[in-house]
């Protein structure tokens, strides 16, 4: 790298490790993974030794946590809340021991004597309380290290925080700890913050901070938090000679100390450790992200001292970020709108890659053989970026009690059909079709979905609900919901206003695109592509009907004609014959289409007229767009010609930046790539004059 590429990439570093602080430590919602974090800042630091001129007094690579929030009286600490330094293997925790012998000259066999204390890596919210003559007097958040948010209101409200000390307090002490929410409280939490309408948390540690940071301590006294203290700030008076008896007097002065924390006599002795509690974190009751490390001696601590915003004697062993090994609780066998019989995986909850997981896809029977996972095995599950969870292989294959193998099931589990799997095919499906309740409840649910008739306030939970009430049995029982307005005002959670907002919202879609129509429908590999397709070549849902029943009937020509269509061949072909000749589907499709307006799809004409004005552009959205579905806009795009990709590269033409665009924005600009917003995207592709 040249001098000024190492400059740019420096500063670039800087301002996203800058703003990933204030997203995660300021407004308790992180931007990235933990792995993605500590891979950027290793990156930071390396760099500033390599170029020490880069480094500056005010740089991010000696900043810990985001400025306190400007709604909470600021507080300073009497002694400032640090961070530590992260290893991730046996080999690097061996390097962090060799650093602290030879700091104090001591040779590989009195370095490996050292003692330390283990401490679960607790995923909270670092908080600091001060007692004065052993009175709490004051709470305050890390902040920024130095600067915390006074909370000490809302930590009143936590049953584990002691109002007072013993006797043996020293006049004015600040102790540390983790404030936190337990895997259960954390989700019975996200239900009912699902059931209120309000935003889910991503994980406990999300949960916990959202939940203390409150302006009003009564919404921090309704949320279920702990805390386990651990940590010594300034205090007036000695209190112990080594670490493992400071715990054991905070015990005394009533603090919660976590149970785990463990005194190693040799530090060889601690990869061990290490992996005995790798794999007791799925059945732990709280969020770890790995174990903290401390040189046991405090007056070994007091002369390592610290070396820029991390101690020398201290070390937080991290887990790997996007895998974690978790106990297998069940496996579910889910019937989807195609009849698929899928195996689903429910876990012990635990964290991968920021995102408490307690459910894993297992694809197949032949995915659940080769795994030969069974109930209450413990798994190692990966998650990588938005991806659905997986097992990744099961890691007690000699535990004398296995459960017995998983015998994949040959009739439904909804409605008892037999569940046939065809030749080179890896998936069983239900034989029952709209007769089985599974497949007409996803087939409802995949009807409303956003790239379908996307109707507001209609989503899967009030699907479920209102089939289980008899209140929609068949897509066209949508329509007819304003037949059943007083129920639904009476329903738990339904008042005026919402009613109204979804009956609006279902008047609003009686007027549906034809190519919408039929992606809608749900029909087996006819997804928003092949849909369009279809639109386009039968132009309006009567003459498409007709030519469907023909083909269903036996007409030779009429099958030809669809089977030929570019895109669409003869396997789907078949499926879109199977569903017409179902008489169910038949009459489903009338009592649909009496409901509505389907309006004609574009002639190939007029088509070809519309695709000059976007003719040639590779375009890319990024950011949420407000006046549409990101699968709406991508097919206007491709309507007027444009070529779609979901990255950033150099064979891009235009990025069209929708709110809280990220990353792609940057690279965008970067490559100098043209940018517009989405009003001006709106004006380039004509709706707005439409």
């Amino acid at each position: 790298m040249t001098s000024s590429s190492i400059k740019e990439r420096h500063a670039q570093l800087e301002a996203t490790i800058a703003r990933w602080n204030e997203a995660y430590h300021g407004n308790d919602n992180p931007e990235v993974s933990d792995a993605e974090y500590d891979l950027a800042r290793l990156e930071l630091v390396t760099l500033e030794k390599k170029h020490p001129e880069l480094k500056h007094p005010h740089s991010v690579s000696e900043k810990v946590g985001a400025a306190p929030n400007p709604a909470f009286k600021k507080i300073r600490h009497r002694a400032p809340m640090l961070s530590l330094n992260n290893v991730f293997n046996a080999e690097e925790f061996s390097q962090f021991v060799s650093r602290i012998g030879n700091f104090l000259e001591l040779d590989a066999r009195a370095a490996d004597a050292l003692c330390f204390v283990a401490e679960p890596k607790i995923d909270g919210l670092s908080i600091s309380l001060t007692y004065e003559n052993g009175v709490f007097t004051r709470g305050t958040t890390r902040g920024d290290g130095n600067e915390g948010e006074d909370v000490t209101a809302n930590l009143r409200t936590i049953k584990s925080v002691p109002e007072m000390l013993g006797s043996n307090a020293p006049d004015l002490i600040e102790i540390r700890g983790e404030v936190f929410m337990s895997k259960a409280h954390f989700l019975a939490l996200n239900e009912q913050q699902e059931r209120s309408g309000e935003r889910l948390f991503a994980n406990p540690r999300n949960a916990a901070a959202g939940s203390l940071r409150q302006l009003d301590p009564a919404i921090t006294a309704r949320r279920p938090l702990g805390l386990f203290a651990y940590g010594m700030g300034y205090s007036t008076a000695p209190v112990a000679h080594s670490h493992s008896e400071w715990l054991a007097i905070l015990e005394q002065w009533g603090f919660t100390v976590n149970p785990l924390s463990q005194r190693i006599a040799h530090a060889s002795d601690i990869p061990a450790y290490v992996d005995r509690l790798a794999r007791e974190r799925p059945d732990l009751d709280y969020d770890i992200d790995g174990i903290v490390f401390k040189l046991d001696d405090l007056a070994l601590q007091q002369r390592l001292g610290f070396v820029g915003r991390a101690p020398r004697w201290a070390t937080a062993w991290k887990f790997p970020a996007e895998q974690a090994i978790t106990r297998l609780n069940d496996i579910e066998i889910q019937v989807g709108r195609t009849g698929a019989l899928t195996p689903v995986a429910h876990l012990e909850p635990i964290n991968v890659g920021g995102v408490l997981v307690s459910r894993a896809t297992l694809h197949n029977e032949d995915e659940i053989a080769r795994l030969d996972v069974r109930v209450g095995d413990l798994a190692k599950v990966e998650r990588a970026g938005d991806v659905i969870p997986k097992i990744l292989t099961v890691i007690d294959t000699e535990r004398p009690d296995r459960s017995p193998r998983f015998i994949f099931p040959d009739h439904c589990p909804v409605c008892g059909s037999r569940a046939e799997r065809v030749r080179d095919e890896a998936v069983r499906r239900c034989t029952g079709g709209l007769t089985c309740k599974a497949q007409t409840v996803e087939r409802l649910i995949h009807f409303v979905s956003r790239a379908a008739f996307d109707i507001d306030g209609l989503g899967e939970r009030s699907i479920r609900s209102f089939f289980a009430l008899g209140l929609i049995k068949q897509p066209g029982d949508i329509f007819r919901l304003n037949h059943h307005e007083r129920t639904l005002l009476s329903l738990e959670g339904w008042g005026r206003q919402s009613v109204d907002n979804l009956l609006n919202a279902i008047n609003e879609r009686r007027h549906i695109s034809f190519s919408r129509f039929i992606f809608a429908l749900g029909i087996r590999r006819v997804g928003e592509r092949n849909a369009r397709l279809l639109a386009r070549h039968y132009e309006t849902y009567e003459t498409w009907q007709t030519a469907m029943i023909s083909a269903a009937n036996g007409h030779e020509d009429e099958y030809t004609s669809l089977s030929t269509i570019m895109g669409i061949g003869p396997a789907i072909a078949d499926e879109i014959i199977a569903f017409f000749n179902e008489a169910h589907n038949r009459e489903t499709l009338d009592d649909l289409a009496s409901q509505l307006t389907i309006l004609p799809e574009k002639s190939h004409q007029e088509e070809q007229t519309d695709q000059q004005v976007l003719q040639g552009e590779t375009l890319v959205f990024t950011g949420s767009l407000t006046t549409m579905s990101r699968s709406e806009a991508k097919a206007i795009a491709e309507r007027l010609g444009a070529h779609v990709t979901d990255s950033v590269s150099r064979k891009s033409t235009l990025v069209i930046l929708g709110e809280k665009a990220g990353s792609k924005a940057k690279k965008a600009k970067e490559l100098d790539i043209r940018t517009i917003n989405e009003q001006e995207w709106r004006h380039l592709a004509q709706l707005d004059e439409a």
